[in-house]
């Protein structure tokens, strides 16, 4: 299974999906399109320490996917 975490003002949510069904990948890929529409950044994260890799699409092979929302000014 394959992981999206949404982080928000509540924390953070996880969507997971396995990358071996169509219909759930196509959910996912519908779930990234709409966060990244809303203004979320993807980042790929890293494994083993390496640095995480901002995401402009939808990749079923990415393991694990973190959405940041965009920054505030106030």
């Amino acid at each position: 299974m394959h992981t999206q975490i949404v982080m928000d003002r509540n924390g953070d949510t996880r969507h997971e999906f396995d990358p071996d069904d169509v219909v759930s990948c196509a959910r996912a890929e519908e779930h990234f399109s709409k966060l990244t529409a809303e203004g979320f950044r993807a980042v790929a994260l890293g494994r083993n320490g390496q640095p995480g890799t901002l995401l402009h699409y939808f990749d079923p092979r990415v393991r694990e996917t973190l959405f940041i929302p965009q920054l505030e000014g106030g």
